[in-house]
């Protein structure tokens, strides 16, 4: 089977190439101005490229990256019969607390508004020709995070700070702000078994669980035995972040079987760095 995977260099792309590698024919594609992929002769399009940052501000950009050219992607797929899988975000749900995939949506920032318009654009679309399957990702975390800095999950982040500075930066009342952090070996496994099953639908990819970033620092500052510096809040944060997120799994459920969601913990406590 081959598979063309966009934005095969970032974070989840590296890992899903990896995991998926060994038992598939994979190409890969990165966003030039200039030059669109040809999806012909591809079984499946797994769409991950998209301007991830939650504060980039080029409206116009993020538009044509993330909205633009995933609705430009969808039609060839469909028209040329390939199956197509995409990148959704739980972003989409903003400061709401009913984390259905039907639950009204509040996206707080343009990339979050751009996954929510995909995803109301395509599942609107009278009749699909392929397969296609839309995964809602909550806060992956996981290897080779490096290059996105700042937009680094908090686990990735906190692990880069203790190991180089000894000290973890933490948001005041961070045992408030509870968030449903999956492991991107879990989220790998579910891409495969989707596209093993052919089930079409958009998922919640997370673990049905939540744990605070107090936590999370707590347990990283053990490991490397760091300390927790309490920081305020930046104002450009302030009204669109998300205190907590909680992925309702149960429709993933019917669609994937035997995963064993990977906890922070188990994750950190694993690693021989």
């Amino acid at each position: 089977m081959k598979i063309l995977i966009t934005g095969h260099k970032g974070f989840i792309g590296q890992n899903l190439t990896f995991y998926l590698q060994d038992n598939f024919e994979l190409s890969g594609y990165e966003w030039q101005d200039d030059f669109l992929p040809e999806v012909e002769g591809f079984d499946w399009v797994i769409h991950l490229g998209a301007i991830s940052a939650t504060t980039e501000t080029d409206v116009d950009k993020v538009m044509l990256q993330n909205y633009e050219f995933s609705k430009w992607l969808y039609h060839q797929c469909n028209t040329k019969g390939v199956n197509f899988q995409y990148a959704s975000s739980a972003s989409v749900y903003g400061t709401n607390t009913d984390f259905n995939e039907d639950a009204p949506k509040q996206p707080q920032s343009p990339y979050a508004y751009s996954k929510y318009l995909f995803d109301r654009w395509v599942w609107q679309q009278q009749k699909h020709n392929i397969v296609v399957q839309g995964l809602r990702y909550f806060n992956v975390f996981g290897p080779f995070e490096d290059h996105k800095i700042d937009m680094m999950s908090p686990v990735s982040k906190f692990i880069k700070q203790a190991k180089e500075t000894g000290t973890i930066t933490l948001f005041e009342n961070s045992n408030n702000y509870k968030r449903d952090f999956v492991s991107v070996k879990d989220i790998c496994e579910i891409h495969l078994q989707l596209l093993s099953n052919k089930k079409p639908g958009l998922f919640n990819a997370g673990t049905g669980g939540t744990t605070s970033f107090q936590t999370v620092a707590e347990v990283i500052a053990k490991k490397y035995n760091a300390k927790i510096n309490y920081v305020a809040m930046p104002n450009k944060l302030k009204g669109q972040y998300q205190e907590y997120t909680c992925a309702d799994i149960k429709k993933l459920s019917t669609v994937t079987s035997g995963i064993k969601f990977e906890t922070v913990e188990e994750y950190i406590n694993e690693r021989t760095d």
